[in-house]
């Protein structure tokens, strides 16, 4: 038993350092691939991305991220606590939801582990969340997020999103066309942004009507 518990402990601890040591690195470099991607490819599908750093891309796409996936990301630290306890309630009353994740826990899941797990998966998610608000910041949070996020079948971040679907990259965006892309966000294997209809058509209306709010409201204060 006591060797059992020798070995437990290094591999938490080697685990601890590598993860560490990778949150690190990915403060400075692009993220080259993430296990979605690598799913993507294994599937036959193609893997359409193009890094933009965060001061390029037009600030409406980052603002349509917030109005459509996280409304408080510049005031929380990882964990909307008050989006978290609505989950529950409505997971408790039966009722189907996204859930209570945030752009952060996002970001941690889709650059460090695979889609499903369960609560395993989300107790990593939960420790990945802690290190990247610590070590990197919200704005490096928010590249990450919009270069990484899956935007389509095999299309990975806003910029090749919005070649995909508009023909010109995401240096300019209108309202619109980035509200477009984050209503695609959720489920990207099954909506497009491109003569979006149903659900996906009115809910990129209605994040394209709070892209405004965000700004006025000062919501991407900690992203300027």
């Amino acid at each position: 038993m006591r060797r059992v518990f020798s070995v437990a402990v290094k591999a938490v601890i080697t685990f601890g350092l590598l993860s560490l040591l990778g949150v690190v690195i990915y403060r400075f470099i692009a993220p080259p691939v993430t296990f979605t991607m690598i799913g993507d490819a294994l599937g036959g599908h193609s893997i359409s991305k193009s890094w933009m750093p965060l001061s390029t891309i037009d600030p409406n796409m980052a603002r349509a991220a917030i109005a459509g996936e996280d409304s408080r990301f510049c005031q929380h630290h990882g964990f909307d606590i008050d989006a978290i306890e609505k989950a529950f309630r409505k997971n408790a009353q039966g009722k189907r939801i996204r859930g209570g994740s945030t752009i952060s826990q996002q970001t941690a899941k889709n650059v460090f582990l695979i889609q499903g797990g369960g609560y395993v998966r989300k107790a990593f998610e939960a420790y990945f969340t802690v290190l990247i608000e610590n070590i990197w910041g919200k704005r490096r949070i928010m590249e990450v997020y919009l270069n990484v996020a899956e935007t389509g079948i095999g299309t990975y971040g806003v910029n090749a999103a919005a070649l995909r679907y508009f023909g010109h990259d995401a240096s300019h965006l209108t309202p619109a066309e980035a509200g477009r892309i984050a209503a695609v966000l959720p489920l990207p294997k099954k909506r497009a942004a491109i003569a979006p209809s149903g659900f996906t058509r009115r809910h990129g209306n209605s994040i394209t009507r709070r892209v405004g709010v965000v700004r006025n409201g000062g919501l991407d204060a900690c992203l300027r």
